[in-house]
């Protein structure tokens, strides 16, 4: 059966029109914007931006805010921000082209509902309710708890246990998708690395996991929303996808691995022959893992992860409990576990029996999944929410406390520097009512919001106080030091009770009360829905219909019209070297992996129908999916490339690494992953001639499932 599509308007003379190259110069504008993305300032009077949050503290909204004085009352115009990247420039872009009559309903339609095979919605819910099930399996800490044991099998041979990880992340990244082996493993690997005396630079384990995991997403559809817009483009049914791309893939993996250690990573301060661990003591092995979902489930673990450098003993010491003491949901990570092999295996059967039963989306199954999870999770924290609410608010008391405290010593030692200076009467100028409310100023903001359901109780007598107990460790203190404990201790409750003062509720103090709430009560549910790639949607969408406004104003018939005279002049090789090294390139300059899969399909589909012409010489069964196949390696391969908007799991990486006080730059990301990528394409490419020459023919059209 050939695979047939909709009529393909191949009228090239449009692009002559006006409408025509603003649409071009607005798609490569909108791509060089989600390249470098960028904030642009905006004015606004005072006297309105004053009136409008006066109303907003009138109505109830938001608390009334402090008056302003000095230099902040002195400027007429107040400075805000409006971000311009990957989700607001293509939105932008589309309102403008709709504005200017470029594009229509017919476009919108094709863009988000329907159009040449491919269904953009369906395939968002499909990528979403399936992430939803892969991240809850994640927040089950299943995989950190699987790197772990992977880490303890590898020991100290730093060798074998890069083999291991390497291993690791392949396996698990092609069952769940890259996104939550970014999501784990990267903050895994940030802990490993920096608990180990001899690893210098993490940049080998780094690197290699996330190059690895964007590799093994090429293997099934559901592991990339790029395989899912490829697949249903050409109408390739998931299992005949997996037995396509299965064996370049592989092999890519086992080649590169010798390469990653032996040429890349060739250092021994990247990747020491004998790695030597901080070891954890008795007393932290035998403390019970705590629930990361949970807020302040750790205490001020965090907040001494924030204040400390990186180096520190303390930091490293808090690393070493997260990654050799891992919580694990058994139960979480079970249930997650079968409902995602149960949604797989249903996805590739219905898509297999689809001639029989009809062409049904695919979300029909994967919906009802996530929707299970959904229950399950949320049963689980209500069942278990007085446990969750007790620590996440001991934590918080603990958070509180040493903020308050910080907060003290931060004015001492102002005032013993002042007094050092000869400011002998600084502590007299400043009244005693007024000092708490200077120390509060100095609080962090957050701590306010967060204490919002505690009472004032909670705080004064089940505070934690390391002033106390120091002093029933060391009972034989002077009588001046147990004064000033007790001064200590005082100054702290009154610099509580201050943070604990509330205004009249607002909209916004409900909304963090019941923010709080969900995160006390339902940890995972929340946790999973902070980490949704919710932000997806609105940017495959709005490219969507970029795309389709290209093919309805000529240029991507002019794209295939150049990619056909290509494929004449160069053959199957050609057309496998061509697309790959475009659908690479294009990653980094046309949207992501996510516009690119969308621009190639569309280019592929006018290529189609420009040799389905009469007269035409057909397109033989071998080049087309010759074509086809490159760029799914070249979409997943292409997010380890140049840059780290090849893909939206590489700005993800990034992210993490950032807040784990890793810097990653973009020079360093290109030039550690150009010699990665070239030895992954050469060798995925190479092994696609092979497959396409022994089990494809030449002499007959493509068909659907291109198999004879």
């Amino acid at each position: 059966m050939v695979l047939t599509i909709e009529q393909v308007d191949l009228d090239t003379s449009k692009i002559r029109e006006w409408r025509s190259v603003v649409t071009l110069i607005v798609f490569i504008i909108t791509n060089v914007v989600v390249l470098f993305p960028f904030p642009i300032p905006l004015y606004f009077p005072r006297p309105l931006v004053d009136g409008f949050f006066n109303s907003l503290a009138f109505l109830r909204v938001i608390a009334p805010r402090p008056k302003s004085t000095g230099a902040s009352v002195s400027t007429r115009w107040v400075r805000t921000e409006f971000p311009l990247n990957f989700v607001t420039a293509p939105l932008i872009a589309d309102l403008f082209l709709l504005a200017i009559l470029a594009i229509g309903r017919s476009e919108v339609y094709g863009g988000t509902i329907y159009s040449d095979n491919i269904e953009p919605i369906d395939i968002m819910v499909f990528f979403i309710t399936l992430a939803y099930i892969a991240i809850s399996i994640d927040a089950s800490g299943l995989i950190r708890f699987l790197a772990f044991k992977v880490l303890q099998k590898g020991g100290e041979v730093g060798h074998k246990l890069f083999f291991y990880l390497y291993l690791f992340f392949f396996g698990l990244g092609s069952f769940v998708g890259n996104d939550p082996i970014i999501l784990s493993g990267t903050a895994f690997l940030a802990y490993m690395t920096r608990v180990s005396s001899n690893i210098i630079h993490p940049r080998a384990w780094i690197h290699t996991q996330f190059a690895i995991a964007n590799i093994a997403s090429a293997t099934l559809v559901s592991s990339n929303p790029t395989n899912l817009v490829l697949a249903g483009a050409f109408n390739i049914k998931f299992i005949i996808y997996t037995a396509n791309m299965i064996l370049p893939v592989f092999v890519t993996a086992l080649v590169l691995f010798p390469f990653l250690l032996y040429i890349i990573f060739a250092d021994e301060s990247l990747i020491p022959l004998s790695i030597e661990m901080h070891k954890l003591s008795k007393e932290a092995q035998a403390r019970k893992p705590v629930n990361p979902n949970i807020p302040h489930a750790r205490g001020t673990a965090e907040e001494d992860e924030k204040n400390q450098q990186v180096g520190d003993d303390t930091t490293k010491l808090l690393s070493l409990e997260e990654i050799m003491n891992p919580f694990l949901d058994k139960r979480g990570a079970t249930v997650g576990g079968i409902i995602m092999a149960l949604t797989l295996a249903c996805i590739l059967i219905i898509n297999a029996i689809k001639q029989v039963i009809g062409d049904q989306p695919v979300f029909y199954v994967t919906l009802p999944a996530a929707f299970l999870m959904f229950c399950w999770d949320l049963s689980q924290g209500w069942l278990h929410r007085g446990e969750t609410r007790e620590i996440a608010q001991q934590g918080r008391r603990e958070v509180q406390y040493a903020r308050a405290e910080r907060a003290i010593r931060e004015q001492e030692e102002v005032l013993r520097r002042d007094s050092a200076l000869g400011s002998d009467d600084a502590l007299t100028t400043t009244p005693q009512e007024e000092r708490p409310r200077s120390l509060s100023e100095k609080s962090d903001r957050s701590a306010q919001n967060d204490s919002s359901s505690m009472t004032i109780e909670h705080c004064t007598t089940a505070m934690p106080t390391s002033a106390s107990s120091e002093a029933e460790s060391e009972p034989k203190r002077s009588s001046s030091e147990e004064r000033r404990i007790r001064d200590i201790e005082g100054r702290i409750s009154r610099e509580l009770e201050l943070q604990q003062q509330q205004g009249p509720a607002t909209l916004v103090s409900v909304f963090v009360r019941a923010r709080t709430w969900m995160q006390e009560t339902f940890p995972t549910v929340t946790a999973v829905a902070t980490h949704l790639p919710v932000a997806l949607v609105p940017f495959a969408l709005a490219m969507f219909v970029l795309v389709q406004a290209l093919v309805t104003k000529g240029w991507v018939a002019v794209f295939a019209y150049g990619w056909d005279h290509w494929v004449i002049k160069t053959g199957t090789v050609g057309a496998i070297g061509g697309m790959a090294f475009l659908s690479v390139i294009l990653c980094n300059f046309a949207g992501t992996n996510i516009g690119t899969t969308i621009l190639l399909c569309r280019v592929i589909q006018s290529w189609m129908a420009i040799r389905d012409q009469p007269g035409a010489a057909f397109i033989s069964d071998r080049t087309f999916w010759a074509t086809v196949y490159s760029m799914a390696l070249g979409v997943n391969y292409g997010a380890f490339s140049i840059a780290f908007s090849g893909s939206l799991a590489g700005l993800l990486w990034r992210d993490i690494l950032a807040r784990k006080h890793i810097r990653v730059r973009e020079v360093e990301f290109m030039r550690v992953n150009l010699p990665i990528i070239a030895i992954a394409m050469v060798v995925g490419c190479l092994i696609l001639v092979g497959e396409v020459y022994v089990m494809r023919h030449d002499n007959v059209p493509y068909h659907i499932d291109g198999v004879h």
